[in-house]
């Protein structure tokens, strides 16, 4: 457990040494998802700027339950995403283990052929975590999605905020 605080931490210090925007890239933008459970769990609700893990306080995201569903931001520019962070409802809090974070600029697979960015291992129910993508550099792209391989499953998102560097081509 300690040597993963070491390298967050570690992590945190080259992150802020190079530079990296502070802000949510993902925030005042649009997100979509492959399918929408109920009419207060829209994918827009998952980059809202509220990380209430309620999920009937309408903060939250979530597909039906289906085979490989996702969920896709698009941050209308092109970024070296660096840092994802999310925010797992409070209860199922499983629903997420396994789900990989993709970065790119394709949607061919609804964007999630992209780079990988990270795997979510868990996340604590109502817990909040950050990701840091597994090159050094970042991934770059336009498109972040959060994607259920291989499985038939809900995908619940109480929050995604996206931290990276604006990277023009």
């Amino acid at each position: 457990m300690m040597s993963h605080y070491l390298l967050a931490l570690a992590s945190l210090c080259v992150l802020f040494s190079i530079g990296y925007s502070q802000e949510n890239v993902a925030a005042g933008v649009r997100a979509t998802q492959s399918t929408t459970f109920i009419h207060f769990a829209d994918a827009n609700n998952a980059i809202d700027g509220n990380n209430d893990s309620e999920f009937r306080h309408s903060s939250c995201s979530s597909t039906m339950k289906q085979r490989n569903p996702w969920w896709r931001v698009d941050l209308k520019e092109h970024y070296r995403v660096l840092v994802v962070r999310i925010t797992n409802r409070n209860r199922k809090a499983k629903r997420l283990d396994g789900a990989e974070i993709r970065v790119g600029d394709s949607l061919e697979n609804d964007g999630n052929r992209n780079a990988l960015c990270a795997r979510i291992d868990s996340i604590p129910r109502g817990g909040t975590k950050s990701f840091f993508c597994e090159t050094q550099n970042g991934v770059h792209g336009r498109f972040v999605n959060i994607f259920l391989r291989s499985r038939r499953g809900i995908l619940t998102l109480c929050e995604v905020e996206v931290f990276g560097i604006h990277d023009p081509h």
